[in-house]
């Protein structure tokens, strides 16, 4: 019973913690439902009440079952690297969405040719067939509108 209870406050702690928004608390949210998930299949392998996996220990009718066991060793190992990888790009990534006042020296070192590239219109706009005409391009985006 009480590995289910301590699974569910995982599982609920991890669930509260993805729907926040800084990047760090859903990595630990995404961790908490993997150990969470990870205590089930280890309970379903019901090692309490059976003899270690052991050929040497125990008789193969008495031992419990390795495949759980097993499940959950490669699973922890899947949750360390993608843990490590999802650390490794919110610590490289700059905009989470977690800045309440908005910087504008920050954005504009963030910015990418994309936006820069809305903004250029096509010096030679011919006439002819499959021409690209300014009045079809949008107006100005809207992060550059407040500039005003």
């Amino acid at each position: 019973m009480i590995i289910a209870l301590i699974a569910a406050v995982l599982a609920g702690g991890g669930a509260y913690l993805v729907l926040q928004r800084g990047m760090v608390r859903i990595i630990i949210g995404m961790t908490f439902i993997s150990h969470a998930a990870n205590l089930i299949i280890l309970s379903a392998g019901v090692g309490a009440w059976r003899q270690e996996p052991l050929m040497a220990r125990a008789e193969p009718e008495t031992a419990a079952d390795a495949l759980p066991q097993a499940f959950v060793l490669t699973a922890i190992v899947i949750t360390m690297a993608v843990t490590a990888f999802m650390l490794a790009m919110a610590a490289l990534g700059r905009d989470d969405d977690t800045r309440i006042h908005e910087d504008r020296e920050a954005n504009a070192q963030l910015s990418t040719a994309g936006r820069e590239a809305r903004r250029l219109r096509p010096v030679d706009a011919g006439s002819g067939a499959g021409s690209i005409r300014h009045d079809n391009y949008p107006p100005e985006s809207p992060q550059d509108g407040d500039r005003r």
